[in-house]
């Protein structure tokens, strides 16, 4: 067998919660970073953005990012500044949505850092932003787009290689070799089902596999979301309400907009207008309709060439500030669609402290919903929010919706697990809640009776293959 080198596992982030995903592996003196994200959610979380990178930036070979969600590349021009500058791999769209991603989180940690200022609710003094929008611009110049399967060297003695993982277009599957032994890294792992995108990957041979665990702990509800929404778009309608739709620009807006274009073509909804009141959405949408047309690698090959699946003739697009306070002053019903997705930030804000109040509207919750964002609060049953340092009254109803994730729920994790052609030698939860990380850690220990551990952060695991039998 192949001598291999020493090869450590430290998680410095995405463990003990859903964000901030920061993967470091070392092999000799080589250093890489398996993605580079953003904390989000409970200020304890918030406040480890700000902290110096427990190790000098500057000696990480490369980075490499499996996908453009904030939670895994948002934190990459911090780091920047902080003395990073090799090369950062990514897929080809996943580094065509980081240039719409990046540059619009940093204008709007800039925004929320003046308007702080101007109303005096920051404790500090003046409150400034974690990086800008040019900040973000410079670190796009990081970026090494390599294709779906073709083999690249992020550092001396690793070999890495991009697969679809399903999750949101160009999201991957990572699988990592040294010497004779390979790691798989699910990243965010997606759904059998989604609509237009293909699914996971199989695992094959590894030594070790890296599982997210959003879901862990649960199971996604049964396939009637779509109807559901349907019937809270038509009853908000009939009481003369406004439908709030707080969604990820990348990914679930489009998945909303395929189901939409349904709805629509078989009579299903009610002649109102639906606006998509978010610049960042509205140009991840430009990337996703090239990439349907020009039949990207991770796309269904019955959708390849079919960007109309995700068009809809009533949706009002909305660019600019000005438009966005119109849509929030307007009377009549509607359905709005804004970012940001857990209502932590963005237009959808400005959005919620108008309609909450008002009985005859919902919001309805589409995806994950983090610990100590907004849209956890509603989930939860809060009667109040607070919003750019007020509490507005919850009046709205609330509507979980959340079976519009692409995350895999538990079931499918583990069946994702399954696809692994021998036992590894370790399989390492990560990206969840505690909970939903040992949900998923006890279920592999007692279902699949494998070894499985959930790092702790900063946790340095010594990674020994076994021999293959």
């Amino acid at each position: 067998m192949e001598a291999i080198a020493p090869l450590t596992l430290t998680s410095l982030g995405g463990v003990g919660t859903v964000t901030g995903s920061r993967h470091l592996l070392e092999v000799g003196a080589s250093r890489i970073l398996l993605d580079c994200g953003l904390f989000q959610g409970l200020k304890e979380f918030r406040e480890r953005n700000w902290q110096p990178f427990p190790l000098d930036p500057s000696t990480l070979d490369a980075i490499v990012i499996t996908h453009a969600h904030l939670d895994h590349c948002g934190y990459l021009p911090r780091l920047m500044k902080q003395g990073f500058g090799g090369p950062v791999f990514v897929t080809y769209d996943t580094g065509k949505l980081m240039s719409v991603v990046l540059p619009d989180s940093g204008r709007l940690l800039e925004e929320e850092a003046g308007y702080a200022n101007r109303k005096g609710y920051s404790k500090h003094h003046p409150a400034l932003p974690l990086y800008t929008e040019d900040d973000a611009w410079a670190a796009l110049d990081l970026l090494h787009p390599v294709a779906f399967d073709q083999p690249f060297q992020p550092a001396p003695g690793i070999e890495a290689v991009f697969q679809p993982a399903g999750h949101i277009l160009g999201a991957a599957v990572t699988r990592l070799r040294v010497g004779a032994a390979t790691m798989v890294c699910s990243g965010d792992l997606g759904r059998q089902q989604h609509p237009f995108l293909r699914p996971p990957v199989p695992i094959g041979d590894a030594d070790w596999v890296m599982v997210e665990s959003t879901y862990g702990d649960r199971r996604h509800l049964s396939d009637d979301t779509v109807d559901r929404l349907a019937e809270v778009i038509t009853r908000t309608a009939d009481r003369g309400g406004v439908v709030v739709i707080p969604a990820f620009a990348v990914d679930r807006t489009e998945v909303l907009l395929f189901h939409l274009h349904r709805l629509h073509t078989a009579g299903r909804l009610p002649a109102i207008p639906i606006f998509l009141d978010s610049p960042m959405a509205l140009a991840a949408l430009t990337i996703y309709r090239a990439a349907l047309a020009d039949e990207a690698a991770d796309v269904r090959s019955e959708f390849q060439g079919h960007p109309e699946i995700i068009d809809l003739p009533a949706l009002e697009e909305v660019s600019d500030t000005e438009g966005s306070k119109a849509v929030s002053r307007r009377h009549g019903s509607a359905v709005i669609i804004a970012g940001a997705g857990m209502a932590s930030g963005g237009r959808v804000v400005h959005h919620l402290a108008r309609f909450l109040p008002d009985a005859r509207n919902t919001v309805a919750l589409v995806g994950f919903q983090a610990e100590g964002t907004r849209g956890r609060q509603l989930l939860e049953g809060a009667t109040s929010l607070k919003i750019h340092g007020q509490y507005v009254r919850v009046r709205a109803e609330i509507c979980d919706l959340t079976g519009f994730s692409v995350h895999a729920d538990a079931d499918e994790l583990v069946a994702w697990l399954g696809t692994a052609t021998r036992e590894p030698s370790g399989v390492f939860v990560v990206h969840g809640e505690p909970s939903a990380a040992k949900a998923l850690h006890d279920r592999i220990e007692q279902e699949l009776d494998w070894v499985a551990v959930a790092p702790g952060l900063g946790e340095l695991l010594s990674l020994v293959p076994t021999t293959p039998s």
